[in-house]
């Protein structure tokens, strides 16, 4: 049977308090009485929890991870690297998926993680004024990935930008009908990507003059199946788009799969970019915009134990951190590669 803190403290004949501080080395100890629970504690072979020792010293060597899902590509690699990178630091992870807009509502109204974590991490949504102040009353360090805002450390990349580029290759290309498969802007999470990514292709339209037209902007839900169904509409119109930009490389293939359905070839008939460029992108010769996903997670991961371990008041001088996307051209958008 393994030894418990009170069988330490009867085999000494103190109590449990004092096997604790003297087991922790608190100098409010007499020395023969921590000498008796030092021997009492080897002769009992008693291992102290580290769950306890964490209570003890106000630490829980956790940090809590907020997302808003879990079942897509981009949050399953960040709640991957966060987790590693905490493992490698000692520390564990809460993780919490928010799931829906009733599920966001209860977690920044109750807080559940208040007083269990000693930091937080906060991946890709858009938030409220008072969802920061919440979370700045849990005084706790917070981190950001995905967006960005004073008073926070953060890391993201700069979507708007890197959606350009996308609709700026194409338009390179000799593309003018040029449709977007694109993620819910008015979905209740509010997550970034959605609203970010059509404002770059807009922004390149503008710059292309060329004029924005709603029937070439259709839903895609961030899924393969979605990026299909919108690829079916952008196809069926009278005057069809002859490239499409997809918001992530999950839609682009389905959009990929749509086309070849149709009879049309890629990209001689459409030409297709995606963005994140994932594993599979590469197989599928899909062009895509290339963000480092796991960087920017473990960047935001590291400064924020870093600010952790410092016990600090203020955030170091620089706490916004943008890291560099890139175009990938492949053969999905032009016949032949630079």
């Amino acid at each position: 049977m393994v030894a418990s803190i009170e069988d330490v403290a009867r085999r000494a004949g103190v109590s449990i308090a004092t096997v604790s501080r003297a087991l922790r080395g608190l100098p409010d100890v007499a020395a023969a009485t921590r000498d008796r629970v030092m021997t009492a504690a080897a002769d009992l072979n008693y291992v102290a929890s580290p769950f306890a020792a964490r209570l003890a010293s106000g630490r829980t060597t956790t940090v809590g991870l907020v997302v808003p899902f879990v079942n897509r590509w981009f949050f399953a690699e960040v709640i991957s690297t966060v987790e590693s990178a905490l493992r490698r630091a000692g520390f564990d992870l809460l993780l919490y998926n928010l799931g829906d807009e009733e599920g966001r509502a209860r977690f920044f109204d109750v807080m559940p993680m208040r007083k269990r974590v000693d930091g937080v991490l906060i991946a890709s949504l858009v938030l409220e004024d008072t969802e920061f102040e919440a979370l700045t009353e849990l005084s706790r360090p917070v981190g950001l990935l995905g967006l960005e805002r004073h008073g926070f450390l953060s890391a993201r990349i700069d979507d708007v930008a890197a959606a350009r580029s996308a609709v700026d290759h194409l338009v390179a290309q000799g593309h003018r009908r040029i449709g977007l498969i694109g993620g819910d802007t008015d979905d209740p999470m509010a997550f970034t990507p959605p609203l970010h990514r059509r404002d770059g292709y807009r922004d390149a339209l503008r710059a292309a003059g060329l004029s924005a037209d709603p029937e070439l902007e259709q839903l895609g839900y961030f899924t393969v199946e979605g990026g299909q169904e919108a690829a079916r509409r952008l196809l069926g119109l009278a005057d069809r788009p002859t490239a499409l930009f997809a918001e992530s490389d999950e839609m682009a293939y389905g959009a990929l799969r749509e086309i070849r359905r149709a009879g049309l070839r890629v990209p001689e008939d459409v030409a297709v970019i995606g963005f994140d460029d994932q594993p599979l992108s590469e197989l599928m010769d899909l062009s895509t915009v290339r963000q480092p996903v796991a960087d920017q997670a473990l960047d935001v991961t590291t400064r924020l134990l870093t600010l952790i371990a410092d016990a600090a008041d203020e955030l170091p001088r620089d706490p916004a951190v943008v890291l560099p996307t890139e175009l990938v051209v492949r053969g999905s958008s032009v016949t032949s590669r630079p």
